[in-house]
């Protein structure tokens, strides 16, 4: 069994008590009338408050692939200082056991700043999806290899009917074709081997390269200024709603540019980050074209 296997069973044995529920986007969306309105996650990521590639920072303490990360974790003051160096949105990990996060600091960073707020956690029933917005949260994360057919498409379209966000992660080219057949418009690639723990950033080139061959994705107006190649690709895939995020193994200015070059828009950065002793620093350094 692999890490991801085991904590979705782990996700299941926690909700196993809760009362039964049949959600629907009316129902959440009256928890988001009660809570205050979503801010705009897609919006952030289409104009990133700094550089051309927007920046998702992601707030964690520890993780199963190297354990315990950042020992001094105040999940406020890394926020705040994440808006101030120009992230364009905040990722929150709430899953206790296996990352060390919580509910809590998702609704304290959520006081704290003004970004929109991704929950990082492992949603495999709608019930999670309720709660998210009743924390805090903006934009969901729907893990595909962690759901059926099924309940992909209909976590997908509750949440975005409800008014969520939803990043759709994929690790290889049969969980992107699920993810483009649930209509996904926001597509993460993990370049991490959930198996293995290995990293590659050629897992996002490979899949990018697929993306843009897609059905929908042939448009003409440039993006950045590029009228061709590569950048006409990326328009491509623009004009057609998408966005494709790069997640984990992304460490310095060369890998972001790396990334950009084969139709990224935005990139999810948690360890680097929260390793190093100026945050502030660490995301100029990433944004910086």
């Amino acid at each position: 069994m692999d890490i991801l296997q085991t904590i979705v069973q782990e996700k299941h044995r926690e909700i196993g008590d809760w009362p039964p529920s049949s959600l629907t986007s009316q129902l959440l969306r009256a928890a988001f009338e009660q809570r205050g309105r979503p801010r705009d996650f897609v919006g952030a990521l289409r104009h990133p408050r700094r550089g051309s590639v927007a920046l998702i920072a992601e707030i964690k303490r520890a993780s199963p692939s190297v354990g315990l990360i950042c020992p001094d974790f105040d999940p406020v003051r890394i926020a705040r200082a994440y808006e101030r160096a120009g992230a364009a949105c905040l990722s929150v990990l709430t899953d206790k056991k296996f990352f060390e996060g919580s509910l809590e600091s998702l609704r304290e960073v959520r006081a704290a700043v003004d970004l929109p707020l991704l929950r990082k956690d492992f949603i495999v029933d709608e019930r999670q999806i309720l709660e998210s917005i009743q924390w805090g949260a903006d934009a969901i994360l729907l893990i595909v290899a962690a759901l059926d057919d099924a309940r992909l498409r209909r976590f997908h379209r509750l949440a975005l009917d409800a008014g969520l966000a939803v990043l759709v992660e994929v690790h290889n080219e049969a969980e992107l074709d699920r993810a483009i057949e649930a209509d996904a418009r926001l597509i993460g690639v993990n370049n991490r081997d959930l198996r293995t723990f290995a990293v590659d950033l050629r897992v996002t080139e490979r899949l990018a390269q697929r993306l843009r061959s897609a059905p929908g994705l042939r448009a003409s107006a440039p993006r950045n200024g590029h009228a061709d190649g590569v950048g006409a690709d990326l328009a491509s895939d623009c004009a057609a709603g998408r966005i494709l995020v790069a997640e984990s193994g992304i460490r310095t200015r060369a890998d972001v540019a790396r990334l950009a070059r084969c139709g990224v828009q935005a990139i999810l950065v948690g360890e680097s980050l929260m390793r190093h002793p100026n945050l502030e620093e660490k995301v100029a350094e990433l944004l910086t074209d």
